[in-house]
C-alpha cells in the first residue's frame, strides 16, 4: 500500500515538472518571437543580457541568441551558488536554453523586417507578448535568466530591494541603446518594459485579485455568521485590545474576492455601525476554498 502511493505521489510530481517545463518552453518562445517581430527590428532594447545582446548584435552581427547564452553563463554559475544549487539550475536553464536557441533558429514564417515600423505598435505589443512570456516561465516556477538571476542574487547576497536591482540593470542597458540606437527609441524602450512588466505580472498572479478584510467589532458573531452564509468564506477571530479605550474587541481576518467587497462593507455596516473595517490587497492565497497549496 505504502509503494503504492509513493509510485502515485512520484507520478504526480513528474507530472508536474513536465507541465512546469512545457509552460517554460511555451514562456521562451512568446519572449522569443516578440524579440525577433518586434523588438529587434523597431530597434527597441530588451532588459537584461537580452537587451545587451542587441547593441552587441547591431555593431557586429554576431547571434542575439548565441550572445544571450553565453552572458548568462557567470550569471547561471553565480546563481548556482547563492539561489539554491540544483533546484534553482534546472528550470532555469532550460529557459535560457530554450530562449537562446529559439532567437536563432531561422523561421521563414517569421517577418524578418518585423509585421510593422510603427515604433508605437511595436513598443506595445512587443511589451505585451513577451510580458506574458516572462509571466509563463515565472508561472513554471523558472527565470529568464539575466536580470532575474542578477537581482535575486543582490537581494539574497546584499539585501538589495529586488525592483532596485531591476532598475539598475534595466537603466544602464536603456542608457546603452540610446547611444546605439537613438534617445527616441530608448523612451520608447522604457514604454515597453513599463507595458512588458504588468503583462508578467498579470500571467504570473493571475487576474483574480483577492482582498484581506480586517473588522474589529464588538458583536463578532452576528458578522461571522453573515460572512458564512452571504459570502461562504470562513473566517479567523484574533483576540484585539483598543491602544485607548482598552476595550477588549474581536478582530476577524478573511479574504474575499474584489467582488465580493461591497458585500463585505454592506454587512459590516449593518451589523455594526461602529466596526472598523480595513481592507487590503494580496499577491496569492492557498488554502481550502483558494489556490491548493503546493511547494513553489
Amino acid at each position: 500500500m505504502k509503494k503504492t502511493l509513493s509510485n502515485l505521489q512520484n507520478f504526480h510530481l513528474d507530472s508536474v515538472a513536465l507541465g512546469d517545463y512545457l509552460v517554460i518552453l511555451l514562456g521562451s518562445a512568446l519572449q522569443a518571437a516578440a524579440l525577433r517581430v518586434f523588438l529587434v527590428p523597431a530597434k527597441l532594447a530588451s532588459g537584461g543580457i537580452s537587451g545587451l545582446s542587441q547593441i552587441i548584435n547591431n555593431y557586429t552581427g554576431w547571434p542575439i541568441g548565441v550572445m544571450v547564452l553565453l552572458g548568462n553563463l557567470p550569471l547561471f554559475i553565480l546563481g548556482w551558488r547563492f539561489l539554491g544549487g540544483p533546484r534553482f539550475a534546472a528550470r532555469t536553464a532550460f529557459a535560457i536554453i530554450s530562449f537562446s536557441i529559439l532567437v536563432d533558429i531561422p523561421l521563414d514564417f517569421l517577418p524578418g523586417e518585423g509585421i510593422t515600423s510603427d515604433i508605437v505598435l511595436n513598443s506595445l505589443y512587443g511589451g505585451v507578448i513577451s510580458g506574458i512570456g516572462f509571466g509563463l516561465v515565472y508561472r513554471g516556477r523558472g527565470t529568464s535568466g539575466g536580470s532575474d538571476i542578477l537581482a535575486r542574487i543582490l537581494s539574497s547576497w546584499r539585501g538589495i530591494p529586488v525592483t532596485q536591482s531591476y532598475l539598475l540593470t534595466d537603466a544602464l542597458i536603456i542608457f546603452l541603446a540610446g547611444i546605439s540606437f537613438s534617445w527616441e527609441n530608448a523612451l520608447y524602450a522604457l514604454v515597453m518594459l513599463y507595458v512588458s512588466g504588468i503583462a508578467a505580472e498579470s500571467i504570473s498572479q493571475g487576474s483574480n485579485i483577492l482582498r484581506t478584510g480586517l473588522i474589529i467589532t464588538a458583536y463578532p458573531d452576528p458578522i461571522i455568521q453573515e460572512i458564512f452564509d452571504r459570502l461562504k468564506r470562513g473566517v479567523t477571530i484574533l483576540d484585539g485590545k483598543g491602544g485607548y479605550s482598552g476595550e477588549h474587541k474581536a478582530i476577524l481576518l478573511c479574504v474575499v474576492t474584489r467582488a465580493e467587497i461591497p458585500h463585505l462593507k454592506a454587512l459590516t455596516r449593518d451589523l455594526d455601525p461602529g466596526a472598523f473595517l480595513i481592507i487590503g490587497q494580496v499577491h496569492e492565497v492557498r488554502g481550502e476554498g483558494f489556490l491548493p497549496i503546493v511547494e513553489d
